[in-house]
């Protein structure tokens, strides 16, 4: 996959996450979601 198309699967994965959760949570919740929703696209470098 290019940078491109990496770059679009991360956005749409933000995009995803924020749909499902709406505004106004802390930001620690939405980044915990993110990091899950990316390791479920196999783009996540974080260690499990």
């Amino acid at each position: 996959m290019d940078e491109n198309g990496i770059g679009k699967e991360v956005v749409d994965a933000a995009i995803a996450v924020h749909r499902e959760l709406g505004p106004g949570l802390l930001e620690t919740v939405y980044e915990v979601v993110l990091v899950y929703e990316l390791r479920q696209r196999d783009l996540c470098a974080f260690p499990k």
